[in-house]
């Protein structure tokens, strides 16, 4: 069963509905209308061996700018809506978003398996709430078996920082 959501109180809210639709209308209409010009500059008429490489893209770019143009009109109309996340949904999502951009970061200075056993440390640690010595026996066995199934057993280079290189890797 479906449960409609309603508007929070005002000091709970972290973010409206309204900014949210209208950030996503106008990303859908640029996109739309990045779509369009890419199709007219590929062709978007017909040759004689059938439709050129833009002809269905524009199209598709033309519904998607209409589409996107409905929901930004609609939404300059309308009021404030209903809260789309409130402040301890915001929170729970950032507790995982920024670690994981972090991770991706850390992926290009640390190389692929430091920054993973660092990642699931700190996921096991303050997410989780597991021990210290249980975070790091977990964390640092998980990274070792993907060490040895991908290097050795498939034979699967990936990418490597300076810890791999000065244990020989």
């Amino acid at each position: 069963m479906s449960e409609q959501r309603t508007s929070a109180p005002a000091d709970d809210t972290a973010l409206g509905t309204r900014p949210v639709e209208l950030f996503v209308g106008l990303g859908l209409l640029a996109f739309g209308g990045v779509v369009i010009a890419d199709s007219l500059r590929l062709g978007r008429g017909w040759a004689s061996d059938g439709p050129e490489a833009g002809f269905y893209p524009f199209y598709v770019g033309i519904a998607l700018c209409a589409a996107s143009s409905s929901i930004v009109a609609r939404n300059l109309r309308k009021g404030s809506g209903p809260a789309f996340v409130s402040k301890l949904e915001a929170r729970r999502v950032a507790s995982v978003l920024v670690p994981s951009l972090a991770y991706g970061a850390a992926l290009f200075w640390l190389g692929l398996y430091a920054a993973s056993a660092l990642f699931l440390l700190g996921f096991l640690r303050y997410l989780g709430k597991y021990s210290w010595p249980r975070s790091l026996a977990l964390g640092l066995s998980i990274t070792a078996c993907l060490f040895c199934l991908f290097e050795l057993w498939l034979e699967v280079p990936l990418p490597k920082g300076p810890l791999e290189a000065w244990l020989g890797f």
